[in-house]
């Protein structure tokens, strides 16, 4: 089978390989449709904490279902799963919070994830489709990210939310605190994600920094009280840094992009707000189940975010494009036969 690996930073390679053979407990899936996510680009540019290469990526997966024996699935079903592993056992998994395991494996990231004709996974993060297509099944996981990360910020309808970074995953948080009844400012310094937001996902306000200062702009948009809840999707440290001044008082602040430098922040300035600043990782079985019941009614339609696509053996011809932002793409989808 063909598989396509991140040799090194800049560097994918189109490979060939048996293909995988499946173990007692494990499935097989021909996989499909595969997303590209900021955690593939990371990983191309050589920025992606938590990495090791060389590394096959992917793990934005929509499958068909060749091979196993799991109740409830029949072979040619379409399927998706939930790419992290975890253990089990150590505190975090015992306490329900599996997406945050001390011993996990992303599917991608730190294992070798979904970019191959086919692979072989734990039968027990196996998804049934439930009759959304290919795409859509490819798009559960970052959107799953997304829900996961406003669930963490408790967003209600009283809240206003400034959403920094208008990517993919910065959709689906715009998305999801918009279900939720929040009124939604969003940041980025890219006119065209700024226009769609406010187009296709009514997005209340958007700010360029590049334009127009930010906490000025935020204090007209919110009456002075500035945001309540502040969600970073950028995974800029300049830019989180900034955010601390944005939060109105009794704030919070959720992180779900990620860098690796360090934080700074005024103390005082954070102290007397009372804010709560918290990192959201990853996502639970109740965040996919959450976006696929979503999906289903109608309340999402992420086939609007896929701007760009490109076969599986043209893939790495299209990437350095892809991560161009005069392309104006918001998410590229890599198809199989």
């Amino acid at each position: 089978m063909k598989y396509i690996v991140c040799e090194k930073p800049h560097e994918f390679l189109l490979k060939e390989k048996l293909m995988p053979v499946r173990k007692e407990g494990e499935v097989l899936l021909k996989i499909k449709k595969i997303g590209v996510c900021g955690t593939d680009i990371h990983a191309y540019g050589g920025t992606q904490p938590y990495f090791e290469y060389p590394r096959i990526l992917g793990h934005e997966l929509a499958a068909e279902y060749i091979e196993g024996d799991v109740e409830g699935f029949k072979i040619g079903d379409k399927v998706t799963f939930i790419p992290y592993f975890h253990c089990g056992q150590c505190v975090a998994c015992r306490n329900g919070l599996t997406n945050c395991c001390a011993n996990i494996k992303v599917f991608g990231v730190h294992i070798d994830g979904g970019m191959a004709q086919y692979v072989t996974v734990p039968q027990h993060y196996l998804l049934h489709g439930q009759g959304l297509d290919y795409d859509e099944l490819a798009l559960v996981e970052p959107l799953a990210i997304a829900a996961h990360g406003v669930r963490r910020a408790d967003v209600k309808s009283s809240d206003t939310v400034l959403v920094m970074g208008a990517g993919p995953i910065g959709i689906g948080l715009i998305q999801f605190a918009k279900i939720a009844g929040a009124r939604v400012i969003v940041m980025d310094i890219n006119d065209y994600r700024l226009g769609f937001c406010k187009k296709e996902l009514q997005a209340d306000e958007t700010i360029n920094p590049l334009n127009e200062d930010v906490s000025t702009r935020l204090k007209k948009i919110t009456n002075g009280d500035m945001p309540t809840v502040v969600i970073d999707a950028t995974g800029n440290r300049n830019v989180m840094n900034d955010a601390f001044n944005y939060m109105a008082h009794g704030g919070r602040f959720v992180l779900v992009g990620l860098q690796k430098g360090e934080l700074a922040f005024s103390h005082p300035e954070f102290h007397k707000r009372e804010s709560t600043l918290m990192s959201s990782r990853n996502a639970t079985i109740q965040d996919f189940e959450y976006v696929m019941k979503c999906l289903k009614e109608g309340k999402i339609d992420p086939k609007k975010y896929i701007t760009h696509r490109a076969n599986f053996t043209e893939m790495i011809a299209e990437f350095e494009k892809w991560i161009d932002p005069k392309n104006n793409v918001i998410k590229a989808m890599i198809e199989l036969d």
